[in-house]
């Protein structure tokens, strides 16, 4: 009961802290929706390929294969990818970097290795390409072990 309370209890600081964002605040962001075929053709079209890899799609015999820096989009996962996850990752790199990988072969002092596309890549393009990233994630339940079941 103590736990469950002190969980209410941060639940709603956390409530009343993101309400008080000011001009930093998300409220009222809103994209069009992106298409998810024209998406596929951003990733295509910006190489995306070469450092990235997504289930059923094939990188072209042109770009390096570089296993070190391969990074893998989509498939399963037990944490929801937002939509706002997926575009601050394509327009900010630097600002998570993905778990799992050697960082010396993803990030150079702190900045990300990945090529900054805000100055070349469309809004349109942006949005579809985004649309496109989400649709391959497939959010599995998380599994509980028993530990956790029985509330230790």
């Amino acid at each position: 009961m103590k736990y469950l309370m002190l969980l209410i209890i941060v639940l709603i600081a956390n409530g009343l802290i993101g309400c008080d964002l000011g001009a930093e605040s998300p409220q009222g962001f809103n994209l069009p929706a992106g298409n998810n075929d024209e998406g596929k053709l951003v990733l295509v079209k910006y190489k995306c390929l070469a450092c990235h890899t997504i289930n059923g799609l094939e990188p072209a015999s042109d770009l390096i294969d570089n296993a070190d820096f391969s990074i893998v989009l989509g498939g399963k996962s037990s944490q929801v990818k937002t939509y706002a996850d997926l575009l601050t990752s394509v327009i900010n790199p630097s600002h998570k970097f993905a778990r799992g990988y050697k960082l010396d072969s993803i990030q150079t002092d702190g900045v990300s290795k990945m090529t900054i596309y805000n100055d070349v890549m469309t809004v349109t393009e942006l949005i579809n390409l985004v649309t496109f990233l989400q649709s391959n994630y497939q959010l599995i339940p998380y599994k509980r072990n028993d530990y956790q079941s029985y509330g230790y």
